[in-house]
């Protein structure tokens, strides 16, 4: 039967003092600051160069490092207990959810340890390098621990979201359009007037069909630009298209997309200059021609 003990802080401090002998000590003050995510005692647990790395890190991803590793969103209260054989036990609790981290016996090979871990039923061994006289993490499972490449895969991971939403926003600006026209007889002369309402009410200056920051023509890091074109022939409406291209190029986005006036998504690496409808088709038609 496991005994529980609440945290206290001469208890953390002496299982912070015990990283510098002891991995699995250091691998459950880790733990510790991921739990609480405390950026500064999670980072003394890393290599050297892993800590520099990771404190240039954004904020939003400093926080999602510490999150893998003890899968809690948000920061939590730890709980320090041991099972029978003397394993450690932690608890991480958060107002949502609350995690249980249960560490093994460590095998120590010179400069090496690995410690196994069992979070939430899964298991993992975590390896611990012997750097500057502590231990410091090295390894999840059979994966180095290696900051600078995470970086780089969430950055392309980042990019391909916003791209994502982008595309998102173009089709939803082009119903809401087709939307308006339905609604009032004629295409709105702006995106500003597809945003809310004031409270007199839904008009031809304010339709209520997107929210304000679409509405805006700037939204998730994305410049949206919107143009009436004339009508293919005297029995048939105008029509239009849909740009979008990154606001800051290389860092919200890489890519510039048209949705043009049959509905077909074009663009690519346009490095930052409006999409045509002489770019490449991207996919083929999933809407009505505009």
């Amino acid at each position: 039967m496991a005994m529980c003990l609440a945290l206290a802080p001469a208890r953390l401090a002496r299982a912070q003092e015990a990283q510098e002998t002891n991995p699995a000590a250091a691998l459950t003050s880790a733990l510790l600051g991921a739990c609480r995510q405390n950026e500064a005692a999670f980072a003394r647990y890393l290599t050297a160069d892993n800590a520099a790395a990771y404190l240039k890190l954004p904020e939003e991803q400093r926080h999602e490092l510490m999150k893998r590793f003890v899968l809690v969103a948000d920061p939590g209260r730890p709980l320090l207990s041991s099972d029978a054989a003397g394993n450690t036990i932690i608890r991480c609790s958060s107002p949502s959810v609350t995690a249980e981290l249960r560490l093994g016996k460590e095998r120590v090979r010179e400069n090496l340890a690995f410690v196994p871990l069992d979070i939430a039923g899964r298991q993992v061994e975590i390896g611990l390098v012997r750097e500057g006289g502590g231990w410091r993490l090295l390894s999840v499972g059979l994966l180095l621990l290696d900051i600078p490449a995470l970086q780089k895969q969430w950055e392309v991971a980042e990019l391909e979201g916003r791209e994502n939403s982008a595309i998102a926003a173009l089709r939803r600006l082009a119903d809401a359009i087709r939307q308006y026209r339905e609604a009032f007889g004629t295409l709105p002369e702006q995106l500003e007037r597809l945003g809310p309402a004031p409270k007199e009410g839904v008009s031809p200056e304010r339709a209520q069909l997107v929210e304000e920051e679409l509405a805006s023509g700037i939204k998730g890091g994305y410049r949206f630009r919107y143009r009436i074109l004339p009508a293919a022939d005297e029995n048939s409406q105008p029509r239009f298209e849909l740009a979008a291209t990154p606001v800051d190029y290389g860092r919200t986005g890489r890519r510039s997309f048209l949705l043009d006036a049959e509905g077909r998504l074009r663009g690519g690496d346009k490095q930052g200059a409006v999409a045509t409808s002489g770019d490449p088709l991207i996919e083929p038609r999933l809407s009505r021609p505009n």
